[in-house]
Order: structure tokens, then sequence, then C-alpha cells
């Protein structure tokens, strides 16, 4: 056998459909999160920091760089991991060793519920933060409209990262039948089979063959005609 049922995925090397991988909803979390990430990373570089009648450059959460860095770096870490596992689910049915699809469903598992975590520590770190901006801290409001969109993807990014976590789960928990698969499979290497055999069940064929006779050669050797004694 060639991985069938094997943590969520098909048969080892068949071909994928990549309309059904598109309407898979891993893959929808997957590039909602992708998405959520672009947007937390993109508004805190491009409209997080203003300058307040100087050439400093400060954070419009609070004046405070820790926050602004913080959320740059869960959104790009965040953007870069989506793109990865992105890839490791369209290849993942190729991945013929049982051992190999377990390592990947846990990393998977640990990483997406670990970033679920960070994001709702962003959420509630940039609230914080953002609570605590003055107006004039904000000159013609500026930045606002960017902070605002940070704290609402980071919020929506806690649910797509969960909501990954629990299918990884759900895949690991699937999990495969060992019956399945020969020794070769569980070391990751490609199985070997024999050539059929048309012998019967029980009985062993000889490797060396031995001379046989044509049949009838005996039998059609003249008769000799005895005389009967009286």
């Amino acid at each position: 056998m060639d991985g069938v049922g094997s943590f969520g995925a098909g048969r080892t090397g068949s071909t994928i459909d990549p309309i059904s991988f598109a309407k898979q909803p891993q893959t929808i979390l997957r590039v909602l999160s992708w998405i959520f990430s672009l947007v937390v990373f993109a508004s805190i570089v491009n409209e997080g920091y203003v300058n307040m009648g100087s050439e400093r450059l400060h954070c419009v959460f609070n004046k405070n760089a820790d926050a602004c860095n913080y959320g740059v770096f869960v959104g790009l870490v965040g953007l870069l991991a989506c793109s990865f596992f992105f890839l490791l689910d369209y290849k993942f049915a190729s991945i013929s060793s049982v051992k190999d699809r377990k390592k990947a469903i846990m990393v998977e598992i640990g990483f997406s519920g670990f970033w679920a975590f960070l994001y709702f520590v962003s959420f509630c770190f940039l609230v914080n933060q953002w609570s605590q901006t003055t107006a004039d801290e904000l000159p013609l409001n500026q930045g606002a409209d960017a902070a605002r969109a940070a704290i609402a993807f980071s919020f929506f990014s806690i649910i797509t990262w969960a909501g990954l976590t629990v299918r990884a789960v759900q895949k690991y928990l699937l999990g495969t039948d060992m019956t399945l698969f020969t020794t070769e499979h569980m070391d990751g290497g490609a199985p070997t089979q024999p050539y059929p055999s048309n012998s019967p069940v029980g009985e062993t064929t000889e490797t060396s063959e031995t001379y046989q006779s044509p049949p009838f050669t005996e039998n059609n050797a003249a008769p000799t005609y005895q005389v009967p004694i009286y």
C-alpha cells in the first residue's frame, strides 16, 4: 500500500486537483491568515509611524516602539509561515513516509497554536497602547486608520490561526491504519515487491532445474518377443 488514509491525505503520488485543493477549509483559512498577516504588517510599516514636528518618527501606539515592532514581527513571520505551510499542504500527498507526515502535522499544530497565542497578545497589546494614545499625539489624526486596521486584523488572525490549529489536530487524530503500510514505508523508503510466484501456497520452488527425459521416450521403444516355454 502507498499511503491510503494517512493523516487525512490520499494515496501517495496521486494527482492533486487544484480546484478541490482550493475549496478545502484548511486552504481557505490559510489564505485568509496570509491576507490578515499582510494587512497587519503593511499597516504598521506604511503608516504606523508619524513625524511630530521633528525628524524622529514615533509609533502611533502611544509612542511605544515596542508595540509597532511586535506587530511588524508577528505579521511578517505569520506571512512567511502561511506561505511555507501552503506549499506543505499542496505537497503533503506526495510524502510517502508515515513518520514524515506525522512530523509535518505536529510542526503545524505547534506553530499554528503558538501563533494564535502571539496574535492574541498582539491584539491585547495594541488595544492597550491605542487606548492610551491621546489626540495630541496624532496631529490631523495621522495613522489612526492604520492603527485600527492592525488591531482589527490581529483579532481576525486569532480566529484563523486557531481554526488552522483545530484542522491540524483533526488530521492528527485521524492518524493512519498502520496495517496498510510496509516496513519500508515506515522507514521512509520505497517498498519492494517480489515477483509473483505461480507455485501453490506452502510449496517451495527449486532454483535449479533438473533434467527430465522427454515423455513417452521409454514407451516408444520397440517391444521384444519372448518365446513361450511349455
